[in-house]
């Protein structure tokens, strides 16, 4: 297993790194047969009108293809490593379960597909705005998947999004977790105003999706 550690705003000392190891290695050591790598980034949030800065540990586990991540930050950045490895090995375990229950579906299920209005307007009465610069760039591998199997990266990763190339239509989308509960999937469209990607099935990707929502989340 390989394991990378990043530093920003602090020096990842010798005791820092052990430290590291030991409790990452621990969190992911029953999942090792799964792992593939590790990059642990370390950082201190300096604000000058706050008196103690927060620490933040953050866990990326490549896991054959997939991506699970894990955040913590607190006044200690021991705390933090300790909280996100915590963290990391549910995550962990939460995966393999997951694993472990689709290899024992074996008969498929039938689901109502109800498919969803497209919002004509995401922004309302809001001015855009781009931050000053790109403060950090990130690659990932993008293999095909479903919308299904996307809803599940983005439960794994711990993000209000995720980007992702739709198998059933060969496109790049997004998707995210609603304000107002469920989970809604943004495509690209044409120029007549309907979408591009349909499956082999004539469903769009976003009525596909319809089956995924949840009643009741809200942020």
């Amino acid at each position: 297993m390989k394991l990378v550690i990043h530093g920003k705003n602090i020096e990842i000392t010798d005791a820092i790194r052990d430290y590291v190891h030991q409790k990452i290695e621990k969190a992911v050591n029953h999942f090792q047969n799964i792992t593939n790598e590790v990059d642990v980034h370390l950082s201190v949030a300096r604000n000058p009108r706050i008196a103690s800065n927060r620490q933040a540990a953050e866990v990326t586990i490549y896991a054959n293809g997939s991506v699970i991540r894990a955040e913590e930050s607190s006044e200690n950045l021991y705390a933090s490593i300790d909280l996100v490895a915590d963290k990391i090995a549910r995550q962990l375990r939460k995966y393999k379960e997951r694993r472990q229950d689709k290899k024992t579906q074996t008969q498929p299920t039938n689901e109502v597909v109800v498919p969803e209005p497209v919002v004509a307007d995401l922004i309302g009465d809001r001015t855009p705005e781009l931050p000053s610069e790109v403060v950090r760039t990130k690659y990932f591998s993008m293999p095909p998947m479903t919308v299904t199997e996307a809803l599940e990266q983005l439960q794994l990763v711990g993000h209000d999004f995720y980007m992702f190339l739709n198998s059933e239509t060969g496109e790049i989308n997004v998707i995210y977790e609603r304000n107002h509960g469920g989970y809604g999937v943004l495509q690209p469209r044409h120029n007549n105003g309907h979408t591009n990607g349909h499956s082999k099935n004539g469903k769009t990707a976003n009525a596909n999706f319809a089956t995924t929502e949840k009643p009741s989340l809200s942020k």
